[in-house]
Parts: structure tokens; C-alpha cells; sequence
């Protein structure tokens, strides 16, 4: 079992509820760090990894230039298939038999998938895009690390991947630009998702899958899919799956099966409830664009497999030792492009590893929402209310409006970091005209990294103020 960390969540303390600073205070000292890129050998591969002070990245160039593993905190997001720890089959040795060496990780593949002609990839099998060894550049280090990773043409797709992936060393946030070239002499036209294997082992015993483990990403009210997704594979009827609050919800359960959703954007949230860690990942979905099988967004569930019947009647669950991986994939698809000879297409994501708690509600640019922002009025001032998991380090600021919209005052709350969560729970002093609070995320900087909610000012009774 892989070792996890979790730390308490962070709560504010009775002193800094009297010690609130005014909007010109000064947001807490900025930690001069910088990042830096090494070699490593992890799992017996030879590894570079991008790290720091929040975030280690772990890439393996010779395994089709998979990023293995993500550490945040202490916790591994990643599945990295323990079978082939420290093994690489070069693409000569599987194509033949078509096989598919599931190493683990994240990586870039092509979309549609299937075998009926060129136009479809027959994956994932052992291929120059998805096992062949990608060449490994440093582009910077310092305050910015950022590194580039080439592969090779593959003569069936006729495509050739690249991809960069960079951190800065001031908060976890991770960035990739991903690149898809037509290395041939013809027009082709493919679509490019981004493909990563999350860790469901049960964090404390490795022999059963994790019963807190879920996803998200936005439902399309509109969507094309009865109900907002279509199961692909497996049980139509599967309970893993839900639309809520205009959320497409994913609770991982030990059953084999794949879901579209014709997602709007802009998030894919997975939300590990066992240790209270998560990963946000943020893409841009074109909209009007042509989406292989109208899907912007899947996730395929590995486990046990929708039992078939023999001809006598009997169930019966074929015996493939890779249904007792648990792992769970999540796909953010680009839109299908036709490609002229030479030409290429970029798609942009970013990640955002952060803390959270049971609960899942929205998520903003600043962080992950898991109780709503409340405020309330007493005698002594506001009383403001919410659990948050934030993307990156600084000081809370809460802007206080009139009914008039006019904002009357902003008060500093606390200090936050991306590696503990926060239960808010502070009363402020306030005007007593005040109708409206929004509470933002500065960074050490001074950069204003967006909202993560705002209320309306009640009574303690709930009724409008």
C-alpha cells in the first residue's frame, strides 16, 4: 500500500477571529523558493522529476513519455501498475501480438478509437504514441521549471505527440501544452485526449478499492445524451453514476465500465474522500466543435466486469488479472481536427492538486468549494461561513457591498495554503448596511487568484437581512 499523508484540516483559531487585519494589511511574506529538475530512478525506471516546495512530478520519457506519478502533500495521486515496475516493452514487441502494456500514469492518445479503418485508432496497444521512447529536453529552471518531451511518428495514425509540462515555484498549479503533428504527406484528421489513471486502491488496505472515491465535471443541461451521459460499456443501469445540481457525479465503484459526458467545461474534479485530497484539472471545451461521439470528457472505471451468461444460463466473470487493478481513467478530449501534411494542433490544461473534505459542491479559480460561503448578521458583526481547499497559497479577503453594490470595506482574514484545507468560521466587524460579501484569494504577490464564493447577508434566522 502506497504510504499517504493527511494532515487536519485547518481551522481558525478564536485569536485570529479578534485579530482580523483591514484590507491594507500586508498578505503573509512570500517563501523564497525556487524549483529544480533531476534525475531519479523511480520504480526502477529512469525518471526526471519536476518538484517544489508543494508539488513533485515524476516523468518517464521511455514509457511514451508518461507522466507517472503526481505527489502533493505526501499523497500520490496516480496508478502506477506494480506488474511492470521497472520494465519497458519497446513497441516492436507488443504491436504483433497487439497487446496494451498499461504502465500506469498520464498520457496523450488519439481519438476515435476502434479497428474498422485508418480513421479509428485500434488502442490502446503497444504503439509509437503510447510506448515509444519520447526524447527529453530542460527548457527552464529556477523560478520556473519547464521541461519538453518529443516522440516519435507513429506510421499507422500518422501522428507525432509532443508535450510540455512546467510548475512555478510558487504554488502547486501544473501546466501542460499538449501537441499533435500530422507527420505525413496527406491531410488526417484525429482528435488528442489526455489520459490519467487515479489511484482507488482503499488507502488503508491494499487488497480492497477505495469506498470515497469520486469525480465530477459539469452537465450539459442541453446535452445529447438522455439523462446528460451515455454509458459506453458495462451496466447501463450502473449506480456509479448520477447528475445533481448540474454535476455529472462519479462515486467509484468495483464495477468495469466507460461514461461520455458532452461536457460545457471547464473542470474535471476528482475528490479522494478517504484522505481528503484532490485534483482539479481545467481544460477548454470549444463549443459548436465536432467532439468524437460528442464526448468532451470520459472516464472509464476498471474493476469487475458485468457478468455474462454461458449457453446453459449460468453468470459467468472472466478470470483477467488486470479487473483487479483499481484505477480509475480520466479523459479530457480535444475537438476532432483535420490536419494538413506538417501541421499541428495544441491543447492546453492545467492541474490543480488540493485539499478537500466529504463534501463537493462547486469549484471557482481560486479553489474547491465544499460548504458553501454563508453570512449572517449578529451584534457582534458578520458571521461568515464555508469549507474551502485552496489552488494556491496567500491571505483571504472579504469585500463587503451595500445594496447599492458599493463595496463598503474589505477585511483580511487568515492565511491559507494549497496543503490544508479551511473551515471558516469568523465574525467580522461590519457596517450595518452591509448586504453582499465576497470572499477572494491574494497571493503572497498581491495578485487577486479570483472568488470562491459570495452570499448574501441573513439573519441567524436564514431570512433575507
Amino acid at each position: 500500500m502506497k504510504k499517504r499523508w493527511t494532515s487536519p484540516h485547518f481551522a481558525l483559531s478564536a485569536a485570529l477571529l479578534l485579530a482580523a487585519h483591514l484590507c491594507n494589511a500586508q498578505p503573509a511574506a512570500p517563501r523564497h523558493g525556487s524549483c529544480r529538475i533531476e534525475s531519479v530512478d523511480f520504480d526502477g525506471w529512469r525518471a526526471q522529476q519536476l518538484a517544489n516546495e508543494w508539488v513533485t512530478l515524476t516523468i518517464v520519457p521511455q514509457l511514451g513519455g508518461r507522466l507517472m506519478q503526481v505527489t502533493f502533500g505526501g499523497h500520490a495521486y496516480l496508478f502506477v501498475n506494480p506488474r511492470y515496475a521497472g520494465k519497458y516493452f519497446p513497441p516492436s514487441e507488443g504491436a504483433p501480438k497487439g497487446r496494451w502494456f498499461n504502465y500506469g500514469g498520464d498520457k496523450i492518445w488519439p481519438l476515435p478509437e476502434g479497428t474498422q479503418d485508418e480513421q479509428h485508432w485500434a488502442g490502446p496497444l503497444s504503439d509509437a504514441l503510447d510506448d515509444g521512447e519520447y526524447a527529453f529536453k530542460i527548457l527552464s529552471q529556477s523560478s520556473v521549471c519547464a521541461v519538453q518531451l518529443d516522440g516519435p511518428a507513429d506510421a499507422r495514425t500518422g501522428l507525432q505527440y509532443s508535450r510540455n509540462i512546467s510548475i512555478d515555484s510558487d504554488s502547486p498549479e501544473i501546466s501542460f501544452h499538449a501537441v499533435m503533428k500530422n507527420a505525413t504527406a496527406h491531410p488526417i484528421q484525429w482528435s488528442m485526449q489526455s489520459v490519467s489513471q487515479y489511484d482507488t486502491v482503499d488507502p488503508h488496505n491494499s487488497a480492497d478499492f477505495n469506498h470515497d472515491f469520486w469525480a465530477f465535471t459539469r452537465a450539459d443541461s442541453h446535452s445529447s445524451f438522455a439523462g446528460g451521459y451515455r454509458v459506453r460499456t458495462g451496466l447501463a443501469s450502473d449506480p456509479s453514476f448520477a447528475v445533481k445540481d448540474g454535476w455529472f457525479t462519479l462515486h467509484w465503484m468495483n464495477l468495469q465500465s466507460e461514461v461520455w459526458i458532452d461536457s460545457p467545461g471547464d473542470w474535471v474534479v476528482v475528490v479522494d474522500g478517504a484522505t481528503h485530497f484532490a485534483m482539479a484539472e481545467r481544460f477548454s471545451y470549444v463549443k459548436g466543435a465536432e467532439y468524437p461521439g460528442d464526448a468532451s470528457v470520459i472516464f472509464y472505471k476498471n474493476g469487475r466486469p458485468p457478468e455474462r451468461k454461458q449457453k446453459d444460463g449460468e453468470p459467468v466473470s472472466p478470470a483477467d488479472p488486470d479487473d483487479s487493478l483499481f484505477y480509475m481513467e480520466a479523459e479530457l478530449n480535444s475537438p476532432l481536427v483535420r490536419l494538413e501534411p506538417g501541421l499541428t494542433y495544441a491543447m492546453d490544461t492545467k492541474w490543480f492538486p488540493a485539499r478537500a473534505g466529504n463534501e463537493f459542491k462547486t469549484i471557482t479559480d481560486a479553489g474547491l468549494v465544499g460548504e458553501a460561503l454563508q453570512a449572517s448578521i449578529s451584534s457582534t458583526g458578520v458571521i461568515l461561513s464555508g469549507s474551502f481547499g485552496v489552488f494556491f497559497p496567500g491571505t483571504l479577503v472579504a469585500h463587503l457591498y451595500d445594496d447599492n453594490g458599493v463595496e463598503a470595506n474589505a477585511v483580511s482574514l487568515a492565511a491559507v495554503i494549497p496543503t490544508e484545507s479551511l473551515s471558516l468560521n469568523q465574525t467580522i466587524k461590519s457596517p450595518s448596511a452591509i448586504a453582499r460579501v465576497s470572499l477572494h484569494l491574494v497571493d503572497p504577490q498581491g495578485r487577486d487568484r479570483g472568488s470562491l464564493g459570495e452570499a448574501r447577508v441573513t439573519r441567524r434566522d436564514g431570512t433575507p437581512r
